[in-house]
Formats: C-alpha cells, sequence, structure tokens
C-alpha cells in the first residue's frame, strides 16, 4: 500500500484530537500487517473526511493495524493480510518468499478481475490494480490463479464473491477449495490465497474475513 507511513500518522494524529476518546485503555488487539492498493485506510484522495469501507473499521476494531509497503519491512512470524497488492519488484518477491518460509502467516487476497468502484482514471498509478499481478510467486508454491470462467458474482459456501478467479494446485503443497481458495504450506509458514478481493467491499461478509486471519493466526 503506498504511503502506508504516512496514512497511519494520520490516522493517529486525528484520533488523538478526538475529545471523545475513551479514557481507559483498551484491550490489547492482535497485531496485524497489511498491504494494499485498496482505500481502506483513507479515502482515495488520501483524505480521512471520505467514507471509507465497512470491513476497514471492523478490521480496526479487532487489530492493531499495521500497514507497511513492502514484505522487506516485516517482522518474523507475524501475520500478513495482502490485499490486491500492486506489482512488487523482484527482491520483495524473495523477502516475501523468505519470510513466508521462515514461519509467517499470509493471507493474499489475489483477485484476477477487481471490481472494487474506483474515481480515479485508468493507468493512474493510485488507482487499485485491475488484476493480480502475479509474477511467479504462486507458481513457486504450486499454485496457479486462472482468469474467471465467467463474469458476475458467485457464491460459495456463504460468501458472495464478484467475479472470482480459479485456482488450481500444480504440486503437494497447496489444497484449493472450491476452485476459489487455497492453503499452501510452505516451508516453516502457511499462506491462504483466495481469488478474489471484492467480496470484502460487503462489510456483512467481514466475520468470514476475520475467520480466515484467526484461522492462520491459530
Amino acid at each position: 500500500m503506498r504511503f502506508a507511513a504516512a496514512a497511519l500518522a494520520l490516522l493517529a494524529a486525528s484520533a488523538g484530537c478526538r475529545e471523545d476518546a475513551p479514557a481507559a485503555a483498551a484491550p490489547e488487539r492482535p497485531e496485524l500487517h497489511l498491504i494494499t492498493a485498496l482505500p481502506l485506510l483513507f479515502d482515495e484522495q488520501f483524505t480521512l473526511e471520505g467514507e471509507r469501507p465497512a470491513v476497514a473499521a471492523w478490521l480496526d476494531q479487532r487489530y492493531r493495524l499495521s500497514a507497511i509497503d513492502l514484505p522487506s519491512q516485516l517482522p518474523p512470524a507475524a501475520t500478513l493480510l495482502m490485499i490486491q497488492p500492486v506489482a512488487l519488484p523482484a527482491e520483495e518477491l524473495v523477502s516475501l518468499d523468505r519470510w513466508v518460509r521462515g514461519g509467517g502467516r499470509l493471507l493474499l487476497l489475489a483477485d484476477p478481475r477487481l471490481e472494487w468502484p474506483s474515481e480515479r482514471p485508468l493507468g493512474d498509478p493510485l488507482r487499485p490494480p485491475p488484476m493480480y499481478a502475479d509474477t511467479g510467486l504462486l507458481g513457486h508454491w504450486g499454485l496457479r490463479l486462472d482468469s474467471p470462467e465467467r463474469a458476475g458474482p458467485v457464491t460459495i459456501e456463504g460468501v458472495t464473491y464478484g467475479s472470482p478467479g480459479t485456482l488450481v494446485a500444480n504440486g503437494p503443497q497447496c489444497v484449493v477449495r472450491n476452485k476459489v481458495a487455497a492453503r499452501c504450506k510452505v516451508g516453516g509458514g502457511q499462506a491462504v490465497v483466495v481469488a478474489d478481493a471484492d467480496w470484502i467491499a460487503d462489510g456483512a461478509q467481514a466475520d468470514k474475513l476475520g475467520a480466515l486471519i484467526e484461522s492462520l493466526r491459530r
């Protein structure tokens, strides 16, 4: 996610100025690292005035979100939520692979046909990428991501996806469920991959996202 550090600083400053902030310290929330090109922590104009998706507030209530820009900034054996990231340079893909193999836990929402609404024009570097840029990392883990078999929403086991892609396992380290989700054992760590990111725009489905995160944390 671009400008992650600046976004967190802006959020922290805003929280510190609110008069209705509770005096008592809230219970400790587990830390969750976040890399995303979607406007979750702030709106598309990089302000706090615009409306954010309901899932952003849901995550903020349950986790200490630590937004970062690059996998090389991750501490060891942490939990990372990666949602439709921008294309990463080769050295950062190596860092991400090494981090997972060293015990990291990754939930990756990789959408080959993103339908997330955006007011930014096509080609704008701040617009979320229309498709997940798989530059070989998934294949390195024994997984293939294909474009949607058809456009339009699909409901699978109570989750309604946008236009989900199809995941295919090319090795024994990944187990695919219903073509849309896969769990991979990567060295000493784990990666859960979901072939759609649009489904989290529906705040009513935030608990499904939380269940995936907690399954990794456990």
